[in-house]
């Protein structure tokens, strides 16, 4: 794939390297952070691959390949979530929590080697909710967001005032915790305490780019958490009569019907389980018989 170079906005003393087509996967955008004593950079996306900015140690928010693309630009210190350790210390780990069938997962594992430049890091080292980086005159502390991966995490820089989001990016796709290690509450409780956290500047990893002001981020917040709600009222309407978690994922809740693609009916089976056991814990669903399910 052709990579493209990235533009650059600027946010107090927060760099935002804005990917390809605006941050659109297979871009995102980056993050990169100078304090007096070291510069460090967040994310760095399939468009830094050919042009780099030096830094002296990179975050990296969780262990999908849009958010590692250029990470072999850097021999540097690298650090993720322990909840993610593995998955960046091994692209083996890193296709295993997709979820694939075998054929597929060897596609994917050629796809990350070939397409996104991903290579095992061993090197890489585990952080934990509220570790602090501090640059010199600027830090940046890891706000656990787990959901979208067990590991996902945001950052607060300060004294800017700006809080990157990664992937709880606002878009109208809405949330995704369809991998083997997603989980739709641990997500709900992410995007709680996104609301519940004060900034300047809110960045996301894609198309949204960067909103200014909490009223405004709150807003498009719920309206993507509001996305889980839809999927609940479609799942809800089909179980009007009983139905497998396989059936249900053939009407899909996360997919619309033209994609294609040997990973959406692991997505969808995984994501309609996962719905299945909330509205089922709120009462709303019950198991009529074994592994058939029904609105109440």
């Amino acid at each position: 794939m052709t990579t493209t170079g990235y533009t650059e906005a600027e946010y107090g003393g927060v760099t935002v390297l804005v990917g390809g087509e605006r941050g659109a996967y297979p871009f995102g955008n980056s993050l990169l952070v100078r304090g007096t004593d070291a510069t460090l950079v967040v994310d760095p996306s399939l468009s830094l691959v050919a042009s780099a900015p030096p830094a002296d140690v990179v975050l990296v928010s969780h262990a999908h390949e849009d958010h590692i693309a250029g990470l072999g630009s850097y021999e540097v210190p690298v650090h993720v979530h322990e909840g993610d350790l593995a998955a960046l210390r091994s692209r083996d780990v890193m296709v295993a929590g997709f979820g694939l069938p075998p054929d597929a997962a060897d596609r994917a594992e050629r796809m990350l080697r070939e397409r996104f430049h991903v290579q095992s890091r061993p090197d890489a080292k585990g952080f934990t909710d509220g570790a602090v980086f501090d640059l010199g005159g600027r830090t940046v502390t890891v706000v656990h967001l787990p959901g979208h991966t067990a590991g996902h995490c945001g950052f607060l820089i300060e004294p800017d005032g700006f809080l990157f989001v990664a992937d709880i990016d606002l878009t109208s796709f809405g949330p995704y915790y369809g991998d083997v290690g997603s989980d739709l509450m641990d997500f709900e409780a992410s995007l709680r305490r996104c609301r519940e956290t004060d900034a300047r500047w809110y960045g996301t990893s894609h198309q949204k780019g960067v909103i200014e002001g909490a009223t405004e981020f709150r807003r498009r917040l719920d309206d993507f958490a509001g996305v889980m709600e839809k999927r609940d009222a479609a799942l809800l309407a089909l179980l009007g009569e009983p139905r497998t978690v396989a059936e249900i994922g053939e009407h899909r809740l996360v997919y619309r019907p033209h994609v294609e693609g040997a990973h959406v009916e692991p997505v969808e089976r995984r994501t309609a389980a996962q719905h299945l056991a909330r509205l089922t814990g709120r009462g709303l669903v019950t198991e009529v018989e074994p592994g058939r399910f029904r609105a109440t």
